[in-house]
């Protein structure tokens, strides 16, 4: 073996020696020697000759760090900032180092950090016990959870307009199984029965268990009477599905932190979703709820493993959903609506006297009279500041602005009555260049035209063209375009039958223009009486003349019936 130079080994500068070079060192140490050894270890040959002398590691050598810059708060730490931490625990550092610059105005800005530091390493020496969140085994079939999460920050629109939304989100604890509904109010008893009956029927099953965050928002600003109300229907809800209700402390996030923290990655899976859509608009409210369910479903498809493993644990559902909805009577003003929750629906002007029978969904609302269904209305919220809202349908007041028109100029509902903004905007031109009168007149003509002929969308496009084009609408022109197609309408033929023909349906033998008295039974032996025509006795009718008479009116009445029907059915051919 040859030993190599101790000057053809180069050291390598600016790296300090580790404990892993010096045990392999030693290793090397054992069959060459310091200079080959050192060579196959990394280090330089002084280094390993350093160690010859010292068997010491490297980190047992090190000598603590001392301070090398003067400590800026020795002077009043442990007399001023260790009393304010032991009185107040919860004192945030920045507020403990704001006062200190007070006191001292000669503390750099640059010592926030070092103060901050200092209190870290304090807390852990001296602080209290904090709370520690126990981790738990989650049961197939167990427990469910639900809650809300604002989605208004994502810029949502629907048709242009902004939409102020929230998701509810329910999530079984055991498989991950998630669904999100749309609502466009706030958190309420509504939006829960309707969010969580969807998400169980679904699943398919019911959990044994539901836990809510006790729908804190719900329960703002309510009484007592309608808190106790809203906590038995809440109640009802989960017996009805056979779940127990349960509710974490208020203001304890992480006892809801299955669904808590699924929030997060929910909302980055729409933000991503939306990137990729290139847009934010969607046409309809519908159409953005199908986004929203194709997300959650790419989802639960990661979980499908476990998601059927715990469907036999469920609960079968019962034979229907149960009451999603709020009830409420309103009366039809002479203004042709209701007021409800402060927003104003128009209804027919028909109804006007009427007490209808309202039932509050999240998104619209049932009206109707007794037990029929008349109509169902989108729900709308009123704004905050105490204004109040409009839902207002054209048509259901049309008829009335045609013999009122100049009630269109002061209307409060005016901006909502107008179907588009190319109706708003050619009422404001028509403003600005005929007298009110004139204006209001041809305005209102236009939304009968569009009632009337059914042309809204049609009618706005030649609107905005007009708008466009710095002209005011032609309403004779605009009658003759929308005007039905004469060679569109359907050519009826109706052919009418004769009487006769109606023999086999009236079942007797016309004989000179009346009925025969052979009764129909007649026609089979086995139902024919014993006795004959002959020896039937005569009903007192008929001997005073009567029965004859009533029987032709009878079977009169049964051929124009039938004539009737006839020519209503070809009609409808």
């Amino acid at each position: 073996m040859v030993d190599l130079p101790v000057r053809g080994l180069h050291p390598l500068p600016g790296r300090h020696v580790t404990d892993q070079q010096m045990r392999l060192y030693m290793t090397f140490r054992q069959t060459d020697g310091p200079a080959i050894s050192a060579a196959k270890a990394s280090i330089s040959t002084a280094s390993a000759y350093r160690y010859e002398q010292n068997h010491q590691l490297p980190s047992a050598q090190k000598q603590p760090r001392g301070r090398r810059r003067p400590d800026p708060l020795v002077d009043f730490f442990d007399a001023e900032v260790v009393p304010m931490l032991i009185a107040a625990p919860g004192l945030r550092s920045v507020a403990i180092f704001e006062e200190m610059q007070r006191r001292h105005p000669d503390l750099s800005a640059g010592a926030r950090r070092t103060l901050e530091r200092r209190i870290r390493s304090w807390r852990a020496v001296h602080g209290a016990d904090q709370e520690v969140i126990f981790r738990q085994v989650h049961e197939p079939g167990r427990m469910g959870l639900s809650d809300f999460t604002d989605m208004t920050d994502l810029g949502v629109t629907i048709a242009g307009a902004g939409l102020d939304h929230r998701l509810y989100h329910f999530r079984l604890a055991y498989s991950g199984f998630e669904h999100a509904h749309v609502i466009l109010g706030g958190e309420s008893y509504v939006a829960l029965a309707e969010g969580l009956q969807n998400a169980l029927w679904a699943l398919g099953g019911a959990p044994l268990e539901h836990r809510s965050d006790s729908l804190s928002a719900a329960f703002r600003n309510l009484d007592q009477d309608a808190r106790e109300d809203l906590t038995r229907r809440y109640d009802a809800l989960c017996a009805h599905y056979g779940m127990q209700p349960t509710r974490n402390n208020r203001g304890v996030a992480h006892e809801n932190g299955v669904i808590e923290s699924a929030h997060g990655h929910l909302r980055k899976a729409v933000e991503d979703a939306l990137l990729m859509h290139a847009t934010r608009d969607f046409d309809d409210l519908v159409s953005y709820r199908r986004f929203i369910d194709e997300i959650v479903s790419r989802k639960n498809a990661h979980h499908a493993k476990r998601i059927e493993a715990e469907r036999p644990d469920l609960q079968l559902l019962p034979g229907q959903r149960t009451c999603d909805h709020e009830e409420t009577v309103v009366t039809v003003t002479s203004s042709g609506g209701f007021t409800l929750r402060k927003v104003f629906y128009t209804v027919p002007s028909r109804l006007i006297g009427h007490r209808l029978r309202a039932r509050l969904y999240d998104d619209r609302l049932d009206l109707f009279i007794g037990g029929t269904l008349l109509m169902t209305l989108p729900r709308a919220r009123a704004p905050a500041g105490g204004k109040h809202a409009h839902v207002v349908d054209y048509r259901h007041v049309i008829h009335a602005l045609r013999r009122k028109p100049m009630a269109l100029l002061n209307l409060v509902y005016r901006d909502q009555l107008f179907p588009g903004d190319a109706y708003r905007l050619t009422f404001d031109r028509l403003l600005e260049k005929l007298p009110e009168r004139s204006a209001c007149r041809l305005m209102v003509d236009l939304l009968a035209l569009a009632h009337e002929r059914g042309c809204e969308a049609e009618l706005a496009t030649a609107l905005a063209a007009d708008l466009s084009a710095a002209q005011l609408p032609d309403l004779a022109m605009l009658r003759a375009r929308f005007a039905p197609d004469p060679a569109a309408l359907p050519e009826i033929v109706v052919h009418l039958m004769p009487l006769i023909a109606y023999e086999d349906l009236l079942g007797d033998t016309i004989v000179e223009g009346r009925p025969s008295k052979e009764p129909r039974h007649d026609r089979d032996p086995r139902r024919r009486p014993a006795h004959t025509d002959a020896q039937r006795p005569t009903p007192a009718r008929d001997q005073a003349g009567l029965a004859e008479p009533g029987r032709a009116r009878r079977q009169g009445k049964l051929a124009r019936s039938a004539l009737l029907g006839h020519v209503g059915r070809a009609r409808d051919r």
